[in-house]
């Protein structure tokens, strides 16, 4: 073996040949990243990071609901945390200070984080902030972590045959528990690190770490009460690691309402306006980078992580649980307002017309087609969403008729249109941005019918035989395959009814699933001959009771 071969992959450049953290190359026995981490654990010190007595030192310890990470910064294009000493993962008590001092008033920042003196000098704080480390060595399970861009390819090129670049990899802590420390120069009260700690409290329901916007860094215990919550539920194919172990990733609660934004203000406003405004809400990596106004935290309530034995193996997921949202940052009360009921018609658009996570287009086949796994091996399709608890008597309520689907995408439309206004972002209807789903009336068509059970579906069976005799849209660009993202959403929505009850002092709604669906389909046509006579077939014919709702 040369000697070059002998030195460790954290100390080899980022180049081809010697070392591609990113790259992920599945003929290989394991990759780089695979490679680079078991070499980081072999050295790694085993046992916690122990702080020192000290009078005026206090520590508190955090429980991470899901991954961190603070970019070490160190191995160009690649993403893993900040080492520190014995082979050690820490939180820097740099990034530690920035956090605390941008949840301090203006008086607390000067006492506990310095301030500015005349002649451009520098007065310190009372405070010194020694980062964070793990609690135990349970930071050393499940590492290596996925990034896999799709947005442009989901929402904007019209030719999906191209399939952009596979996942990337990055290096993360996964549902850590650190224990920050915090020292003062000087004798303070109990009272006084009660504040202290409120502060830092406070810093943590901003996130931790890099990516916060998609639901890293994120703690169990957010204090304060969030922007926007609602209660979901459901079931589709888990993602898995680079080592293909099977992980629920909330990060694609985050990933659809963000591309479901994009949809919506392409078609209010031009290409570039809209990616602005996005990035605005949920940030972005243009230019210099943006922080996004909201941040996403996702408690699981409930999660069961199975195998798809009908199938191929595939990992799947059952799982409830809140999704909240967090305001970063100040904006005025009519902002807050227009925001928030922006984000609520946001979420209702993904709950009804699509889903989250992957397959996310096709209703789940184990639900409504069954037989399409009879006699052999067929690969897991679709996923299932829908409300619970709280959120079927509230978020629900907006969806009582299958004629209101219409109303109801208007009223999404009019809400962006608000939101964009307070920001004075441009509104431009006449000239949409040009992406494939751009949601304009003129480019997207909604149809639905009610379905009287889950055994009465029409549409999901066009996906993979004749929608009538000799003619097809399985396993085209209308519906799309493996490598080819198709032009039709399909969705089986429950139908939800609300009524009220008694209760004191007052009469109380209440939200029941029953057994009819709502079939939906989006449709985002082309000019070619199949779409024009698929379009022609559901206006004369209307099987099954199918009507246009919007578009």
């Amino acid at each position: 073996m040369p000697l070059a071969d002998k030195v460790p992959m954290m100390f080899r450049a980022q180049i081809p040949g010697r070392c591609q953290l990113q790259y992920i190359d599945k003929k290989a026995d394991k990759s780089d990243a695979q490679i680079w981490v078991s070499e980081w654990l072999e050295r790694a010190y085993g046992q916690p990071y122990t702080w020192h007595e000290q009078e005026q030192l206090r520590t508190q310890t955090c429980q991470f609901d899901w991954r961190l990470v603070t970019n070490g910064g160190q191995d160009d294009g690649i993403i893993r945390p900040v080492i520190g000493a014995y082979g050690l993962p820490f939180y820097p008590g740099s990034s530690m200070k920035g956090a605390f001092r941008n949840a301090c008033t203006p008086e607390q920042a000067n006492r506990y984080c310095g301030r500015e003196l005349p002649g451009h000098d520098f007065a310190p704080g009372i405070l010194r902030f020694h980062g964070g480390y793990p609690t135990s060595d349970r930071w050393q399970k499940q590492l290596l972590d996925l990034v896999h861009p799709q947005q442009d390819w989901q929402v904007k090129v019209k030719d999906t045959q191209n399939k952009p670049g596979g996942a990337f990899a990055i290096v993360s802590l996964y549902k850590p528990e650190l224990c920050f420390a915090i020292s003062s120069l000087e004798p303070l009260p109990d009272s006084e690190w009660q504040t202290i700690w409120g502060i830092w409290q406070q810093a943590l329901t901003q996130g931790l770490g890099c990516r916060v916007s998609a639901g890293y860094g994120q703690p169990t215990q957010l204090p304060g009460k969030p922007f926007y919550r609602c209660f979901l539920a459901g079931q589709g194919q888990a993602s898995t690691t680079i080592d293909d172990k099977p992980e629920f990733r909330p990060s694609m609660f985050r990933a659809a309402l963000r591309g479901h934004a994009l949809r919506i203000f392409g078609g209010l406003t031009d290409a570039t306006t809209a990616e602005a405004a996005v990035e605005q809400l949920f940030g972005g990596v243009s230019g210099t980078g943006t922080v996004g106004l909201l941040v996403m935290n996702w408690r699981t309530e409930e999660l069961d992580i199975g195998e798809f034995q009908s199938g191929y193996g595939e990992a799947t997921y059952d799982v409830e649980g809140s999704l909240r949202w967090f305001l970063r940052g100040n904006l005025s009360s009519t902002e807050e307002k227009a925001l928030q009921r922006f984000l609520v018609q946001l979420t209702g658009f993904s709950v009804l017309l699509g889903g989250f996570g992957k397959s996310w287009r096709r209703a789940d086949h184990r639900l409504f087609y069954s037989q399409y796994y009879d006699g052999g091996r067929k690969p897991l399709i679709g996923c299932q969403w829908g409300w619970q608890g709280n959120s079927l008597n509230r978020d629900a309520r907006s969806f009582q008729k299958i004629e209101r689907v219409g109303d109801f995408i208007d009223g999404l439309r009019e809400r962006s249109r608000d939101w964009l206004r307070s920001q004075n972002h441009p509104l431009n209807e006449a000239q949409p941005a040009d992406w494939r789903e751009s949601w304009h009336p003129g480019r997207v068509q909604v149809w639905g019918r009610v379905a009287e059970d889950a055994e009465d579906s029409e549409a999901i069976s066009w996906f993979h035989e004749p929608y009538q005799p000799g003619e097809t849209i399985a396993r085209t660009d209308l519906t799309g395959k493996v490598s080819q993202v198709g032009r039709i959403w399909h969705r089986l929505y429950p139908f939800v009814r609300v009524k009220k009850v008694a209760a004191t002092p007052k009469p109380k709604f209440v939200g029941t699933e029953t057994t009819k669906f709502w079939e939906l389909l989006t449709i985002f046509p082309d000019d070619s001959r199949l779409a024009r006579e698929f379009l022609d077939y559901l206006e004369t014919e209307r099987p099954g009771g199918f009507q246009r709702l919007w578009g």
